[in-house]
């Protein structure tokens, strides 16, 4: 019996998530090009700008965003490093106030304000219930193949849509994702920019290149914040012939080359 490698949810070895920031009114016609292509996204929003002309209503967020994740982008869009411990607490905690009673859920992630970020910020973010923090680094690397942080709150992303190498990555990342365990393709953006550079046919292009592939587990943020968090809580004989799983989530691991689901909250021997 070998145990070789962790998997995502159902067995695959890969997965895909998308992430646009500032919930412009243009979320919504990004939200149907996902829905059409089966992509799950994370929107960070601003609560302070919700309701306002050229913005998305606490409706939207409501009912539009059904199936995606909000998380927060700070309540007015600061530089979080720059402003004092007292308004960071109040752009943290109010703008996850705002959003949760629109949405109806915790609301535990976030984007940073300009992707920029300092180990002080970080520390207060966990105190504040925050999980998961995206940067806008590329980390794309020479082989195309992306692979989940070892520190969410420094989460960043493969690319911006606005890659030049885009779809080079995404054949990459499908044709490689095959064989190498836990890939991960994470594209960045705002919807605004698609309106402004008169360009939908861009993200309808990455969506219908990305979208339906059934060896790929598309997630929000937190979906694989969630999962990856349950996954490393497995617990192993010594032998490593019997694993049990604390956790509320069905995990996956493969074994003898096969993928084994390992049910929430139950015991499984491997040998069998």
């Amino acid at each position: 019996m070998r145990i070789k490698f962790n998997l995502y949810k159902d067995g695959k070895r890969r997965a895909f998530t998308m992430s646009y920031d500032d919930g412009q009114i243009h979320d919504l016609r990004l939200v149907e090009i996902f829905n059409k292509y089966g992509i799950k996204g994370t929107f960070n929003l601003n609560s302070n700008n919700v309701g306002r002309e050229g913005y998305v209503t606490a409706e939207d967020i409501a009912t539009k965003y059904v199936g995606h994740e909000i998380a927060c982008h700070g309540l007015t869009h600061h530089y979080f490093e720059r402003i004092p411990r007292e308004e960071l607490i109040c752009e943290v905690m109010e703008d996850r106030r705002r959003l949760e009673s629109m949405c109806g859920y915790p609301v535990n992630g976030m984007a940073y304000p300009y992707g920029t970020l300092s180990d002080d910020v970080k520390n207060e973010l966990r105190a504040l219930g925050i999980l998961y923090a995206r940067g806008i680094k590329r980390t794309a690397d020479y082989e195309h193949i992306n692979v989940p942080p070892k520190d969410f709150l420094c989460w960043n992303p493969t690319v911006s849509h606005r890659d030049p190498q885009m779809f080079e990555l995404l054949d990459g990342f499908f044709r490689e994702g095959k064989v190498r365990p836990l890939s991960l393709f994470y594209i960045w953006g705002h919807s605004y920019s698609f309106h402004d550079e008169n360009n939908w046919d861009l993200i309808e292009r990455i969506c219908a290149r990305a979208g339906g592939d059934p060896d790929t587990w598309y997630a929000t943020n937190i979906e694989i914040y969630n999962y990856l968090t349950a996954l490393w809580q497995l617990r192993f004989t010594a032998a490593r012939d019997v694993v049990y799983n604390p956790t509320a989530l069905d995990l996956w691991i493969e074994v003898d080359r096969n993928p084994v689901m390992i049910p929430a909250g139950k015991t499984v021997r491997l040998d069998q």
